[in-house]
């Protein structure tokens, strides 16, 4: 199948009360693993390339990369800029063939973001993708703190930038290990009751099962970004195999066993949404 943009998966998950999984992606093995989750489910994978993905393997390739990983299934799959910080890159992701750009202006004042963050849209409108953007800093565990999400500020940022989803802050967090807490659902409430956008959560790997559920089928959140509780599983699988084998050294087969348990794992992501 064909890449898909990320309005062809948001707006029916919209409609159908479930969301959909951004799956932060670093290197072919895990692409695959959750290309193949999506295939085996029958449910749309947002492949997403972040900043550290994008510091180890440039967007032409990545680009080409998710284009193939899309030919070989049957699932729509969404090939993702996650956390533009700069025209030009958002730019460079377009030219390579991604079909989902998000343009992350949060730490900015709000009209500079609302400004930046609509040039961005244009950008993408003219060559026939999506554009995510963030109202509301999502902080980082044991970085920078959060700063919540204003709801008139949403509204004012949706209306003045016209993205196709947004990214929004309500006690999510970046690289969270642990599930502990869980989101201010008064907060989403006040904010899905000034705007129809597509609402998106970062940090998704933090949130409760059951809440990511709950909000999936009840609020306006419809795509949760998963990465830390996937890299977790990545980790632990790698240090059985070699606790196993403390001779193993080959590359190649070293990742191919990681494939499958990574696999099943972004089945069970993808199905906690619906």
């Amino acid at each position: 199948m064909a890449l898909s943009t990320l309005s062809d998966v948001l707006r029916p998950a919209l409609r159908e009360n479930r969301a959909v999984a951004g799956l932060v992606t670093l290197g072919w093995e895990d692409m695959r693993a959750y290309a193949m989750a999506g295939q085996a489910e029958g449910l749309p994978v947002i492949l997403q390339a972040g900043p550290s993905c994008r510091a180890h393997t440039p967007l032409p390739i990545l680009g080409k990369m998710f284009r193939q990983l899309a030919a070989d299934v049957d699932v729509p799959i969404v090939a993702h800029l996650d956390h533009g910080y700069t025209f030009d890159e958002c730019q460079e992701a377009l030219d390579s063939g991604f079909t989902s750009l998000m343009y992350d202006g949060s730490r900015k004042a709000l009209q500079q973001n609302i400004d930046e963050t609509a040039t961005v849209v244009e950008l993408a409108r003219s060559g026939g993708v999506s554009c995510e953007g963030e109202i509301g800093f999502v902080g980082y565990a044991n970085g920078e703190n959060s700063a919540g999400t204003d709801p008139t500020e949403a509204a004012q940022f949706a209306r003045a930038t016209g993205v196709d989803a947004m990214a929004i802050s309500v006690g999510n967090v970046h690289l969270q290990e642990n599930k502990e807490g869980g989101l201010d659902e008064d907060r989403i409430a006040a904010i899905q009751a000034v705007t129809d956008v597509p609402l998106v959560i970062h940090g998704g790997s933090g949130v409760p099962l059951d809440q990511r559920r709950k909000l999936a089928r009840e609020t306006s959140i419809c795509k949760f970004n998963i990465g830390t509780e996937l890299r977790m599983e990545f980790g632990a699988h790698l240090r059985r195999i070699l606790d196993a084998d403390p001779d193993a050294f080959d590359r190649v087969g070293l990742l191919k066993q990681l494939e499958a348990p990574l696999q099943a794992r972004a089945q069970q992501v993808l199905r906690g949404f619906l």
